[in-house]
């Protein structure tokens, strides 16, 4: 037995307990009795003894309250009889050899739990499961795969100098079903990769695909920690669909979910009749009705910063996105009810080993508190993220694109805010699924005005994303500009793209990725605020921003245009004495704008407001982001 794994997962120190828990193919030598002729008569036989290898699987459960264990499957006609597992541990680790089992066999454990109940579970750490509404775990020979994307990983760190610009998925919903079945992982990598290259994004980060009973959870609400999402295909084609991604040059995120899990009584709830994985108090359940991991529990804490890690040794993830920090960090999520010690110190361990086997491996926090240093390496106290989601950000700046122009002015905090904190953390920049769903109207929705409006705002709002300080996420179809809310169980409305003004929003996304990547000045150390500077930031009754990113080899100005007013020559004041270019403009024609674009150089001249030494004079559309870029001396 392998001791030492167990003592640390009974600890919460262990991070690789898919390795030992589940069910493994295996070879194993057994000893039987075989007849040996004899030299002298080959006609008499004795009795001799030999070794030799045969296949099977090994089955290992960690149940401490259970009794009268069993495996029960297909292959012995559910009997509990059959095949009993061993207590091997005082712990409560019961295990069964069973030779010539299949890929894909259905199976449970069948147990007496602390209750006196007989129960039928699925293994905690089956890698596949049956599809839904079936509850079943199979078995999977996980070894194998034959990957392709080295030179991809040699070349992969945390980004921190590199542009990293996110397209968050729903796998399910992306192309939606055909002839009402799910397209498989591989199938979705077909059409995903082009999309992605011709977009230009770096990365792509896909909801949960841990398996989840109910289609309207997203995946938030798992049943299977460990186990590929059945809805498209196995392991192994997930596998596949990561691989081809990463030959593409796609680096891809995996959105996970450690906080609470699905209350179906064949999977973790209730384990072995006690409260295994869930609290038993007033916190066990979640503000979703969901079970809450206990993770003051050391057992809880291995077998989920095993899980992830599973999902990235096995499946090269390149970053887990870890969902509900504040869940985490405060009980229900609330900074009045106090900080839950026990999971912040889950988080720390779970940070810590992640970047010791993998220091190539982003951790992202979606975490909606002010929780202090996230993002701070753990020895300098923090929590050990890479980044946090600015879901403040997020909400300030949909408020403020919301507004009637004319009312802007008196929350013109809602901009320049952000750069007050922005330096404190690592922060991510998202536009996320929660803001398109549940009655809160889409992105291009939530913005101001008429039809056409709406369309110069949401140009704006892409551009200014884009321009400040911080990593990039979209919710797949904010690229569509689409008015319908997303729902999971339907297709995104591809048919817009038939539409100018839609695809016009495709175009200008796609093109701020391209300057995105290729402007030093836009990611270069950028959680360095000597690389930032504001040119215009108190001009509340104008509502007009301004300002500038430097970088060694890149120096771009950005000037936004809050209202519907025109300006034919607008001064912005500057810090650097030459000509500058516009090397971007959301008004632009072929973004559906009036084409109220700076056409030729720019040059400086002496004394521009608020007190900056130099100024340039600018075309300045309703509602335009505009990009500068300083050309020379």
């Amino acid at each position: 037995m392998a001791y030492g794994l167990l003592y640390d997962y009974l600890n919460g120190q262990c991070i690789e307990a898919y390795n030992y828990f589940g069910a493994h193919f295996v070879k194993k030598e057994i000893e039987e009795e075989i007849l040996i002729p004899l030299k002298k008569d080959p006609n008499k036989t004795k009795k001799s003894k030999a070794k030799k290898l045969i296949d099977g699987v090994i089955f290992r459960l960690y149940a401490p309250m259970a009794t009268d264990v069993s495996v029960i499957g297909d292959f012995n006609d559910w009997n509990p009889g059959v095949h009993k597992m061993n207590k091997i541990d005082d712990s409560g680790v019961y295990e069964i050899f069973i030779p010539n089992l299949h890929n894909y066999s259905f199976y449970k454990y069948h147990f007496k739990d602390a209750r006196g109940i007989y129960v039928d579970k699925a293994d905690p750490y089956a890698f596949f499961s049956e599809y839904r509404p079936g509850s079943c775990s199979r078995l999977f020979n996980i070894e194998g795969f034959i990957w392709h994307d080295r030179p991809f990983l040699n070349n992969r760190n945390r980004n921190f100098d590199r542009p990293m610009s996110i397209y968050e998925m729903h796998l399910g919903s992306w192309k939606g079903k055909i002839d009402n079945r799910n397209l498989s992982y591989e199938e979705i990598a077909d059409f995903l990769i082009p999309y992605l290259k011709e977009l230009g994004y770096t990365h792509v980060e896909i909801m949960p695909i841990t398996q989840y009973p109910f289609d309207g959870s997203w995946g938030y609400q798992a049943t299977g920690f460990y186990s590929v999402d059945s809805r498209y295909g196995n392991p192994m084609q997930l596998m596949s669909f990561v691989d081809r991604l990463h030959q593409a040059g796609i680096g891809v995120i995996l959105d996970f979910a450690p906080v609470h899990f699905a209350t179906d009584e064949y999977a973790l709830c209730h384990f072995d009749g006690t409260s295994l994985y869930e609290y038993d108090n007033e916190h066990r359940y979640s503000p979703w009705g969901s079970l809450q991991f206990d993770l003051g529990k050391d057992p809880v804490r291995s077998f989920l910063m095993s899980a992830m890690n599973y999902f990235v040794t096995y499946f090269h993830f390149d970053g887990i996105r870890v969902d509900a920090v504040s869940n985490i960090v405060y009980w229900e999520g609330n900074k009045n009810n106090g900080e839950n010690n026990g999971a912040t110190e889950f988080i720390k361990r779970l940070n810590g080993k992640m970047h010791i086997l993998h220091d190539d491996v982003m951790m992202i926090a979606e975490d909606s508190t002010d929780f202090p240093g996230v993002t701070k390496p753990l020895e300098y106290g923090g929590l050990g993220f890479d980044y946090k989601w600015d879901l403040g950000w997020m909400n300030d700046t949909l408020k403020y694109y919301s507004l009637d122009p004319v009312y802007k002015k008196f929350e013109h905090d809602k901009i320049t805010f952000s750069m007050a904190y922005f330096f404190s953390e690592n922060f991510l920049l998202p536009l996320s699924h929660d803001e398109v769903v549940h009655g809160k109207g889409t992105i291009i929705n939530k913005m101001f005005g008429d039809y056409d409006t709406k369309f110069a705002l949401i140009r704006n709002l892409f551009t200014y994303q884009f321009a400040h300080p911080g990593k990039k996420l979209n919710f797949m179809g904010n690229e569509l500009a689409s008015f319908d809310e997303w729902n999971e169980n339907k297709s995104l409305p591809w048919e817009l793209k038939k539409y100018p003004k839609h695809d016009s929003i495709t175009r200008l996304v796609r093109d701020l990725n391209l300057i995105y990547r290729h402007e030093e000045a836009m990611h270069f150390e950028e959680f360095n605020p000597i690389h930032f500077n504001w040119l215009m930031v108190d001009n509340k009754d104008q509502s007009i921003f301004a300002f500038e990113r430097r970088a060694m080899n890149s120096h771009l100005v950005f000037i936004f245009n809050m209202t519907p007013v025109y300006y034919e020559s607008y001064d912005v004041g500057i810090t650097r004495d030459g000509t500058y270019i516009e090397i971007f403009n959301s008004d632009k024609d072929v973004y559906g704008g009036s084409n109220a674009y700076n056409g030729l150089e720019i040059t400086s001249s002496l004394y521009g407001p608020e007190n900056k030494p130099f100024k340039i004079s600018i075309k300045l559309a309703p509602f335009a982001g505009i990009i500068l870029k300083f050309n020379s001396k």
